[in-house]
């Protein structure tokens, strides 16, 4: 959703559906204070969490040079967090979590602590953060002065003990099945693969461990990373899925937060997360192919694919179609397409690559589309990356609530909505089908609300965001009291922060430097369309 954000990835069933230092700040303290779960009297996981982060106060972090296979140069730092796998038994099985940090480029009295970041997923990677300050990227200048910015691999997710249901090989393998079903037997088959699939996530990880792969486990362990930087308070960027971590952490931990800022917003609530909220992603995704379909005909002078949406969708279902009948170089089929096309109503920095490498076939070039959309065995190290993120989105949102069971349920409506939101529907909905047959127990979802001490939050949200539809910002916003959303409107590229708008990205700035949020909620043009 790629920085990454919650999700454009290939699956094993089909595609996609659906984001410092050590050195203690002037007042810090080692002892986290009660979070909201204590209130009527620790839980064992409340419990565990204490004891967890008030170990790794003390413990700290030993920065060093980064691995040299990890690709982040000096003067980014690399060290460790310890974390218990199951925090209701706190001395019990550890793993360990991968942290990186660059210190702010300011001055000592410039600093305010460090950013600490998730991009989404689930299963996103959060390392790549600090490289923002050493590529100089503009947006961020301003803030880089007064913090550290640092990321972090969730449980399960790359160097921090990852997790696997599949053999990366046989996940990358192309063609898959088309994933709108032309049979009965087509669903059927999808079906068995789903059920091999969870299977494989319970054989290949163990139960004990594929049970703990919770958004509230993987808050719990943002709070102990918060106490091994030596960090009082957390201030926090969240994008995407990430954007659940925050709303779930202001919820069970709001005194431990300082500043956060939610971009691109999962909808908390209990009743959307998560099989809800994969059925109202394919609704907002076919508004945002629209928009790109709409944007590609107006530069029909650049793409040669027609003057008119109709006739670029035209197009597409003719590309489609080929891609059913005989695979494009023999690896390309519709599950391959829509793997590579749903980039654009993601992310419109992808606009212009991927409306170019759909004129190139139409103009005769086939390569490029094999090349963007076709699998590479030879890249074993990405494809270990993408089985991992796809296995880590399974667990955690097969795990956090309680999915439906019945086939009939899940082809019901999956059969309404294909009729007019046909881009994605199917092939989200093979993507979660491990999640009607998972084998460990499903959890109820924790209730987003604001409790005492949760500081003021600011949101950022498109309106026409296709991977977290706009209306999970206004859910978010309700639920915590004294938030202020900025909406970007009539743009729909996920992720907001990050792009060039200056109404959003001074109000950032105003936010994370002085703390300062403007009286009502604001409303912002959007930020440029891309050109050709």
């Amino acid at each position: 959703m790629r920085e990454i954000r919650p999700n454009r990835r290939t699956t094993v069933l089909s595609s996609a559906g659906v984001l410092v230092t050590a050195a203690l700040i002037a007042g810090a303290v080692v002892a986290p204070t009660a979070s909201a779960s204590d209130r009527h009297g620790q839980d064992p996981e409340a419990k565990g969490a204490a004891i967890a982060a008030a170990r790794a106060a003390k413990a700290g972090i030993n920065w060093q040079d980064c691995p040299a296979g990890w690709g982040f140069v000096k003067p980014i730092q690399c060290g460790w967090v310890s974390v218990p796998v199951d925090y209701a038994k706190p001395y019990g099985k550890q793993i360990k979590l991968a942290v990186d940090r660059i210190g702010n480029t300011g001055t000592k009295a410039d600093r305010q602590g460090a950013l600490v970041y998730n991009p989404g997923g689930p299963g996103g990677s959060g390392l790549r953060f600090p490289t923002r300050v050493t590529n100089k990227n503009p947006v961020w200048a301003n803030v880089a002065k007064a913090y550290d910015f640092v990321g972090f691999d969730p449980r399960g997710v790359g160097h921090s003990a990852a997790i696997s249901c599949e053999d990366p090989q046989e996940f990358v393998k192309a063609p898959k099945a088309d994933p709108v079903p032309d049979s009965e037997a087509d669903k059927l088959a999808q079906r068995k693969l789903a059920r091999e699939y969870a299977e494989g996530c319970a054989e290949r990880n163990g139960k004990a461990m594929l049970s703990q792969m919770t958004t509230p486990n993987t808050v719990r362990d943002l709070d102990v990373i918060r106490a091994a930087l030596g960090e009082k308070k957390l201030n926090y960027l969240g994008v995407s899925y990430g954007t659940y971590i925050g709303a779930v952490y202001g919820t069970m931990f709001p005194g431990h937060l300082r500043r956060m800022i939610v971009d691109s917003v999962v909808d908390p609530s209990r009743e959307k997360i998560w099989y809800q909220a994969n059925l109202d992603q394919d609704v907002a995704f076919e508004g945002r192919w629209k928009d790109w379909e709409d944007w590609v005909a107006a530069n029909d002078a650049a793409f040669h694919l027609g003057t008119t949406r109709a006739a670029v969708q035209a197009k597409w279902v003719q590309l489609r179609a080929t891609a059913k009948k005989s695979p494009i170089g023999g690896v390309v089929g519709p599950a391959e397409l829509i793997s590579f096309f749903q980039s654009a109503p993601y992310y419109d920095s992808s606009w212009v690559p991927v409306a170019t490498v759909f004129s190139k076939y139409f103009a005769g070039d086939t390569k490029a589309l094999v090349d963007a959309a076709g699998p590479d065995l030879s890249n074993t190290a990405g494809n270990i990356a993408s089985e991992n993120l796809n296995a880590v989105y399974t667990a955690v949102e097969c795990t956090d609530a309680k999915w439906p069971t019945s086939w009939k349920k899940w082809d019901k409506d999956n059969t309404e909505l294909n009729k007019n939101y046909p881009f994605m529907t199917w092939a989200n909905a093979w993507m979660n089908l491990p999640c009607a047959t998972w084998p460990v127990k499903q959890r109820t979802p924790v209730d987003v609300r604001t409790h005492k001490g949760l500081p003021q939050v600011l949101i950022v949200q498109s309106t026409r965001d296709a991977a977290t539809p706009y209306e999970g910002a206004v859910e978010l916003h309700h639920r915590f009291r004294g938030s202020r959303l900025i909406t970007e409107k009539d743009a729909g590229s996920h992720g907001v922060t990050g792009l060039v708008n200056p109404c959003i990205n001074q109000k950032v700035d105003d936010y994370l430097l002085s703390g300062k949020l403007d009286a009502a909620d604001v409303t912002c043009t959007p930020h440029a369309t891309p050109k050709p």
